[in-house]
């Protein structure tokens, strides 16, 4: 009678042999498939304007925009290089419209929030209405619109593109369509949608013209930072975000766009901030002032000064805190409404 096998050489034999049949053992990856924690790849970064711009504007010259469809540079993650994403469900990237360019009209599945960073002048336009594009705007392009990018400027004009492509990837769901005309035909006049649903009221027989996506398409810099300044005045501040405010969804209060949640907030001189993690990873913006974000991970901590028009990422669980001497105004973005929408949103404030 021949002696049993070993335990380990039964078991890579039964691994080897179950192979061609597609089949492998949950037991060898349970523990990376369910981690005590949040475990993302990705890493905390900053991108500082003043080295990015360049690049741009050497795009600007390198190709026009209509030869690229949507002149951008993608905001990578370091450690996801050649994923097109700056997290593993966003996607970020800066886009250069130069003085009398157009960028053609196309449409797509993806969700996409365009944030004014430099310049004013240029336009979007979603669906037949216009909106004129200025410094600190936050403007949205709902999944399976129609949208065109113009500028009337006399210089260039950058914004801030985060779309949910990875998401949408994810679930291999993702269309686009080219519109037959370079520029879409313009069938309302600028503001129309933001007089319809922008001041707390809206037409008493309506539908909801995106679907799950707010109605109000451009919220302007000048009605946030008008919020921010009064609450900072008026309100107390909050130990962890300064004064925080989040994008809202007219109809229905919640969010303005179904896979990405958007907030402004303002840090006022002196603010020196407690620590917070949380399970959505968030891009930030820097509108305006300057201040210093400190993010770390385990024993690992990065320490980023930030000014007026930088980027940076607070990825998945990382425990981020920021600060600011002299006051700082910052715009960011995350997958928060998709966590919440599946339950598995997770946020804790340290002290």
């Amino acid at each position: 009678m021949n002696a049993p096998l070993p335990t380990a050489q039964l078991r890579q034999q039964l691994y080897a042999d179950m192979h061609p049949h597609n089949l492998t053992p949950l037991w060898e990856v349970l523990h990376a498939l369910v981690p005590q924690q949040p475990n993302t790849p990705c890493v905390p970064a900053l991108w500082k304007y003043d080295q990015v711009r360049p690049f741009l504007m050497r795009a600007g010259d390198a190709i026009t925009a209509e030869e690229a469809v949507r002149r951008v540079l993608i905001l990578e993650n370091p450690a996801l290089r050649g994923q097109s994403c700056i997290t593993q469900s966003l996607y970020a990237g800066l886009q250069l419209i130069l003085p009398g360019e157009v960028a053609p009209s196309h449409r797509h599945t993806q969700s996409a929030l365009r944030f004014i960073v430099e310049g004013s002048g240029a336009w979007t336009a979603v669906d037949g209405e216009r909106t004129t594009m200025r410094p600190g705007d936050f403007i949205i392009t709902p999944s399976w619109t129609y949208h065109d990018h113009g500028s009337e400027s006399t210089g260039p004009v950058v914004w801030l593109d985060g779309l949910d492509i990875p998401i949408v990837r994810f679930f291999d769901a993702g269309f686009a369509g080219n519109n037959t005309d370079k520029s879409q035909k313009v069938t309302r006049p600028e503001g129309t949608s933001l007089a319809r649903f922008g001041h707390n009221m809206v037409p008493v027989r309506h539908d909801a013209p995106y679907g799950a996506t707010s109605p109000i398409f451009s919220y302007p810099y000048e009605r946030s930072r008008e919020a921010l300044e009064q609450l900072e005045r008026t309100a107390p501040i909050d130990a962890w975000d300064g004064v925080k405010l989040r994008y809202s969804n007219p109809l229905t209060g919640g969010w303005p766009m179904p896979t990405i949640g958007t907030f402004m907030q303002r840090l006022p001189a002196g603010f020196g901030g407690k620590a917070w993690r949380q399970t959505d990873g968030a891009v930030y913006s820097v509108v305006e002032g300057e201040g210093e974000v400190v993010i770390a991970r385990g024993e690992q901590e990065q320490r980023y000064t930030f000014g007026p028009r930088d980027h940076f990422v607070v990825p998945s669980w990382h425990t981020a805190r920021l600060s600011s001497a002299k006051g700082a105004v910052l715009f960011s973005f995350s997958d928060r409404p998709v966590h919440q929408a599946l339950g598995i949103h997770n946020e804790e404030r340290l002290s």
